[in-house]
């Protein structure tokens, strides 16, 4: 949802746009306005679409229909409706309304693809989406419908409501759009030459979305991070995959950098201490951490890089190119770059649950902890937390389940002119759902690791890193250890509370957000 208190004005220049940016249009609701630069790019290609125009020349989504109807000739007193109806017929999408963040960030991202000029908007129509951004008038879009090659569906609900049609969320309250309008004081946009196309045309709702899922991806790894910090110090096990010399011998950047992160959060901690009781190694689902969470944040940089591009480049068909006095076909609504990079990281999330899911496990074995069994205070009057790992292990089930490729599964359509699909909103909706049953497996790790530390405590000799330290006593706030057997629904809820607001790793001051912010 957006937070109030975002000041400062974004300037949109059609270049330069980071995630980081969308958030903060998104979520924290921060307004925009239009640099001078690209309004006069907007200018010089409604100029072009005119000149165009003038001499009768055949322009896909122009003068001539779309899709199939590519062959079908638009007269101009006739322009002003087929954008119209353009919009409306168009106007598909079912299921469930996406959020009002999610909507906001393919505004921003339709809006910032389009100040190249490429996409023929005019500057009145650039100038409606930054209104409906900072008057809070978020056209109620449904999630379901768009194929991936370009989400033409989806986007043509926010073309309703610019010409007052349709429904929005207008400062929390859902109303017809055209009542929006009237109580932010503006009129509904009259569409000229092309613009319906432009409206809709782009892959803008599946990328604005994907952003803000590579950015939850990055806060989320930062807890699996310090999850594991907490495991390894439950089963006080070996940092010598951490060992900066172990990290030297094979500095791949994602592993490496990953190693030193984790190693940081038990900075203090006596599990750098020799002790001839420690075991020779650990499973490998504690070994191979820095290389399993270094390999998914190697994955979500590429995923980051591919969809940043995106979102400062035009994804029109066709391009005006206004510099050369050009309108030209391309394919550049054709997002298999950034979809093929958010299925990579799909699977290497996977990897990342499968080791949680491990971990817990194991963390239940006495064999392995030199604790009780399923951690349980009483061996003979409590049962424990056994039965967790059913949880953990059926969510990890789906998460394998979502990480199977969707991009291959193409329909034909469009009488055969639309022969491939990318399936782009349902790339990332997919990494979303994995995303958050992570978030419930990392909570029944977390819950097995604080309690294997307060079984550890309760034997002394056991000394906590800074960082650890500080997220066990925070846990602590919430939670109470276990000392006879309750149901644990509530308990994973809380700890799920704690991962999804951020709120944990706030206290063990870990967040890897600086680094993102330097590789761009």
């Amino acid at each position: 949802m957006m937070k109030d208190g975002c000041q400062s004005v974004a300037e949109l220049k059609g270049i330069g746009l980071t995630l980081f940016d969308v958030e903060a249009v998104a979520r924290q609701g921060k307004p925009v306005s239009l640099s001078r630069e690209a309004v006069e790019k907007l200018n010089k290609a409604s100029s072009l679409i005119m000149a165009y125009l003038s001499r009768d020349e055949a322009v896909y989504g122009l003068n001539r229909g779309v899709g199939l109807n590519k062959d079908r000739v638009v007269q101009p007193l006739a322009m002003a409706d087929f954008n119209v109806n353009l919009i409306r017929s168009h106007a598909a999408g079912c299921g469930p309304d996406a959020p009002e963040d999610v909507v906001r960030a393919a505004m921003l991202v339709r809006l910032h693809c389009a100040l190249s000029g490429a996409a023929g908007l005019s500057a009145e129509t650039a100038e409606r989406y930054a209104a409906f951004l900072n008057k809070g008038i978020h056209p109620v879009i449904p999630e379901l419908g768009s194929v991936g090659e370009a989400d033409i569906v989806l986007l043509s609900h926010i073309g309703l409501a610019m010409i007052g049609e349709g429904e929005v969320m207008h400062q929390g309250v859902r109303m017809e759009a055209a009542r929006a309008l009237e109580l932010s004081g503006l009129q509904p946009l009259r569409l000229g030459p092309k613009e319906g196309l432009g409206i809709v045309s782009s892959n803008a709702f599946s990328a604005g979305r994907g952003c803000l899922v590579l950015i939850d991806c990055l806060d989320l790894l930062d807890m699996c991070d310090l999850a594991y910090a907490l495991s390894l110090e439950g089963l006080q096990g070996n940092t010598s995959p951490l060992d900066p010399s172990v990290r030297a011998a094979r500095p791949l950047p994602g592993y490496a950098e990953t190693a030193k992160h984790i190693a940081s959060l038990l900075d203090g901690s006596s599990l750098w201490e020799r002790s001839s009781g420690k075991p020779l190694q650990d499973p490998i689902s504690f070994r191979a951490v820095p290389h399993v969470h270094g390999a998914c944040r190697t994955a979500l940089a590429s995923a980051w890089r591919e969809l940043e591009f995106h979102i400062n480049h035009p994804d029109d068909n066709p391009l005006v190119l206004a510099e050369e006095g050009r309108i030209v076909p391309s394919a550049h609504f054709e997002p298999l770059h950034w979809v093929l990079a958010m299925e990579s990281l799909g699977i290497a999330i996977a990897h990342v649950a499968q080791t949680s899911v491990q971990r817990t496990l194991r963390l239940g074995n006495p064999a392995l902890t030199g604790l009780t069994r399923f951690l349980t205070p009483d061996e003979q009057a409590v049962i424990g937390m056994g039965t967790l790992q059913k949880t953990a292990a059926s969510l990890e089930a789906e998460i394998r389940l979502l990480a199977h490729p969707s991009s291959l599964d193409s329909s034909v359509l469009a009488g055969e002119m639309e022969d491939r699909t990318t399936n782009a909103p349902l790339a990332v909706s997919k990494l979303e759902r994995m995303l958050d049953l992570l978030r419930y497996i990392t909570a029944t790790e977390l819950l097995h690791a604080v309690q294997a530390i307060h079984l550890r405590q309760g034997r002394g000799g056991i000394r906590l890193g800074a960082s650890t330290s500080a997220a066990y006593q925070y846990i602590r706030t919430r939670l109470e250890p276990l000392e006879r057997d309750r149901p644990f629904t509530d308990d994973v809820r809380i700890m799920y509370g704690l991962i999804r607001d951020l709120s944990l790793t706030g206290a063990a001051g870990y967040s890897t957000r600086g680094d993102m912010k330097r590789e761009d």
